[in-house]
């Protein structure tokens, strides 16, 4: 079961050693319960501050955000964040970081082999079941990844929120854990926002992508459907013309109306 998430009228200011910084201003964005959303822009536009203010992780300097209709005002269960750093804890095994939030949620209504099977149904949907018991040092990079995410799906959020997670990864595991992203959203039908510079990667995953002005006082510039059909194959979709098309929009926006500031993945 997914939720959907209404942003009303949202800016944010941060104090500064030098004023006042106007990050984001008067955002208004309504994602429907089980949409896939990905938020692009440069480098200082605001992207992951709006992530986190979903996530309840900041608040807003004016204006409201809900889920499902309810007020967000801080972090829930109903959320799951995936950051670009994997966070683990070093003294954790794999299966040990996902046990630890499913405990936290699930604790006091479920007992231990219940709690168990949720952890390792986790890790199975990432297929991580052989790395269980090894600690984030043997694993690789894209392994930490998958981690990050089972320990998300693991509280079972309506809501998965992922900031950048393939960013720092090379480009074969990249393709790889996209392609495990869209299957486990088929499976598991949460709603998704996720913060992208790549504008490739935002085609390919979502149903819509938010394209951000530049801070500060960013906003929403464009918010573009992407009408694709699913299940979606990087290669047969290199040689469509809606693909191309929809890319060139972006990169427009990108390269011509906000100016080059950041060309990572793009």
């Amino acid at each position: 079961m997914s939720s959907s998430l209404k942003v009303k009228g949202v800016s944010v200011v941060f104090t500064t050693k030098k004023g006042p910084f106007h990050a984001i201003d008067k955002i208004d964005l309504d994602i429907a319960a089980g949409e896939f959303v990905c938020l692009v822009g440069h480098s200082g536009c605001g992207k992951s501050t709006l992530l986190n203010l979903i996530a309840g992780l900041n608040t807003p300097s004016t204006g409201e955000l809900y889920c499902d209709e309810r007020l967000i005002v801080g972090p829930g269960p109903d959320r799951g964040v995936v950051f670009q750093q994997h966070s683990l804890l070093p003294w954790m095994t794999c299966f040990e970081n996902v046990h630890l939030g499913v405990r936290r949620v699930f604790g006091a209504r479920e007992d231990a082999a219940a709690l168990r099977r949720r952890t390792e149904a986790a890790l199975n949907l990432v297929h991580l079941e052989e790395a269980a018991g090894k600690y984030p040092f043997e694993i690789s990079g894209g392994m930490k990844q998958r981690v990050g995410i089972a320990r998300a799906l693991a509280i079972e959020p309506r809501v998965l929120l992922l900031d950048e997670p393939f960013g720092a990864l090379d480009a074969l595991t990249r393709a790889s854990l996209q392609d495990e992203l869209m299957r486990i959203v088929e499976q598991a039908h949460p709603t998704v926002v996720m913060v992208t510079h790549d504008v490739d990667e935002a085609i390919l995953l979502a149903d819509r992508v938010v394209m951000m002005t530049n801070g500060p006082k960013a906003t929403i510039g464009e918010d573009i459907r992407i009408d694709l059909e699913r299940p979606r194959e990087r290669i047969g979709l290199a040689g469509d013309s809606r693909y191309v098309a929809y890319r060139k929009r972006l990169l427009e926006f990108l390269f011509l109306k906000q100016g080059v500031r950041d060309t990572a993945g793009i």
